[in-house]
């Protein structure tokens, strides 16, 4: 076994599967089922994602009062008629902001976990903000910890896994990888390194950088790898061979 070898299996350590195990059973839907019918991370796009088997991968940012909503972008201007950051609005002023095309809000994670009640996996996406990392983690710890359904959390900041290492060791948490990050700085050793530094229990990888020699090592030793986000029948079948499990979307909805 090479050097490396020795310290991944110290550093970063094949999680218990009892932690872990969930995230490799159903594919998960991206923002819940959204489309044409379904803003993305809306009620109704979960519900729906839900109702048909599937897990669901729910984007987060923070309020200013500190509570995590799900939406994807740090300012609302591309899902409502409105302006502004996430982080500069209280919890009462996005509960009157109705998503475009329907008559919902921006929800807060912990109804929608509350939607979702157990009938099927939940990953949290962490969409951080340079400077502010600290804050959204514990707006997501805060909707999470007494969530007795299966959900783990996830992020490009390798600050967030390490993050809930230390603060949040209930909850499982895993690393994204892409070579398109503003994250994937590193390659080679410098990667691995970011990888310890970062204490995931599992991996999801952009769907277009795969197949990945590095992703197949750490797989062949038993970390979990999801691979994000499948569009295609092509894409499809590549994370059938190179991953465990999907984060997908589905046209039409």
């Amino acid at each position: 076994m090479s050097l490396f070898g020795l310290f991944d299996r110290w550093r970063f350590p094949v999680p218990d599967a009892r932690r872990v195990g969930f995230l490799t059973r159903t594919p998960f839907a991206n923002k819940g089922l959204h489309g044409a019918r379904h803003v993305e991370n809306s009620r109704a796009a979960i519900e729906a994602a839900v109702s048909m088997g599937y897990g669901v991968k729910i984007d987060v940012q923070f309020s200013l009062d500190g509570h995590a909503y799900a939406i994807a972008d740090p300012t609302i201007e591309r899902l409502t008629d409105q302006q502004g950051q996430v982080r500069h609005l209280t919890s009462k002023l996005l509960a009157e902001i109705r998503l475009r095309g329907s008559e919902e809000t921006i929800p807060p994670l912990k109804e929608l976990l509350g939607i979702v009640a157990g009938r099927a996996p939940v990953l949290v996406e962490l969409r951080t903000i340079e400077g502010h990392v600290s804050q959204l983690c514990v707006a997501v710890r805060h909707a999470i910890e007494s969530y007795r359904g299966e959900a783990a959390v996830m992020s490009l900041h390798p600050e967030v896994p390490r993050w809930f290492a230390s603060h949040g060791s209930r909850i499982a948490r895993g690393l994204m990888l892409s070579d398109n990050s503003a994250y994937a700085k590193e390659a080679g050793n410098e990667r691995v390194k970011t990888l310890w530094r970062a204490q995931p229990e599992f991996l999801a990888i952009d769907i277009n950088d795969l197949p990945d020699r590095f992703a197949q090592r750490q797989r062949r030793r038993g970390i979990p790898i999801l691979a994000w986000t499948v569009t295609s029948a092509e894409q499809q079948a590549i994370a059938a061979d190179c991953a465990d499990q999907i984060i997908f979307e589905a046209p039409g909805w």
